[in-house]
């Protein structure tokens, strides 16, 4: 193998810089040019690439977001976007492609494979929603950002004795809502996994009321509900002052943590290692503490142990 390419898509996640780090240092290793492909799959079309080596990859590891820019592709979504996408990688003599990103970016990278190309994915997503892999890259960054600004808002409410419902992101998936409440983050959470009912809410936040909290936190992951209904309806059913709180982007943003660089540079590494043995169709993961490789058939599989999880919590709240 004489060159690779690299790319993010989908959302940004704290981490990715590192993965690109390590995609660039483990093949340049190896002898192995590196293209950085700009904008994702819009930019695989497009033949947007840079060449990546030690100089352009230094001191990236702890910055946010990507170097490389993402974006969404529609066109890529289409056979004849695809077909432009092979295109340039004939053209530019890449014989083999790590993709960074989420579910939809696995799945673009899998129809790539069906069209010849040598692809490794790594799950690059905050949202934790990758089933075969206990962490993804930007996970701990972005628990960690939602910590800090729980325990923020923990102050002003322990002040003013008033509960706060705080959205946190996850799409379609509660692990940041679910990780930051076994931290100590909230007293009652709902997610898409357990979603609670308007009333279930009160139910919960009036008992703990009538044993004496009166600062709670309500942490829900978002496109669950309308936060405004919800807000304005514990106030009418209960009678008491409610706040509420929209993360939002802040969550996507920051340094990466040193969890997330090394989780990335281990996963990085392994991609370069299977495309050099001329693997294709991998997602690259985490399972106990070990770093696997799966088929991308395999990516979306459930995850049983989050059952467990969800016991401790029941127990701490």
């Amino acid at each position: 193998m004489k060159r690779l390419g690299v790319l993010t898509s989908g959302g940004d996640a704290p981490g990715m810089n590192a993965a690109i780090r390590a995609v660039v240092k483990s093949a340049n290793h190896y002898g192995i040019e590196v293209l950085g492909i700009k904008h994702g799959y819009k930019g695989l079309i497009n033949g947007e690439v840079i060449l990546l080596g030690g100089h352009e990859v230094d001191r990236i590891a702890e910055k946010g977001g990507t170097i490389l820019k993402t974006a969404r592709c529609s066109e890529f979504m289409e056979e004849q976007g695809r077909r432009s996408a092979l295109e340039t990688i004939k053209r530019l003599s890449i014989e083999g492609l790590v993709v960074i990103g989420g579910d939809g970016s696995f799945n673009g990278a899998e129809k790539l494979s069906r069209l010849g190309v040598n692809v490794v994915g790594l799950p690059g997503t905050i949202d934790n929603d990758l089933a075969y892999t206990e962490y993804s890259i930007g996970f701990d960054t972005t628990l960690n950002t939602v910590m800090d600004c729980i325990d923020k808002i923990k102050d002003t409410d322990s002040s003013h004795e008033k509960t706060t419902i705080v959205e946190v992101m996850g799409r379609y998936c509660g692990d940041l809502a679910l990780y930051s409440a076994l931290a100590g983050g909230g007293e009652i959470i709902s997610t898409p996994e357990r979603k609670l009912n308007f009333d279930t809410i009160c139910l919960k936040l009036e008992d703990n009321i009538n044993k004496g909290k009166l600062d709670n936190i309500i942490i829900i992951t978002e496109r669950m509900y309308n936060i405004e209904e919800l807000e304005k309806y514990i106030q009418k059913k209960l009678n008491i002052a409610v706040r509420s709180t929209v993360l939002g982007y802040v969550q996507r943003g920051g340094k990466a943590s040193v969890f997330d660089r090394i989780l990335a540079s281990k996963m990085g590494v392994r991609a370069v290692k299977l495309l050099r043995l001329g693997e294709t169709c991998r997602a690259v993961g985490i399972r106990n503490n070990k770093i696997i490789d799966v088929d991308f058939k395999r990516v979306n599989c459930i995850d049983s142990a989050k059952d467990k999880e969800y016991d401790l919590l029941n127990q701490l709240l």
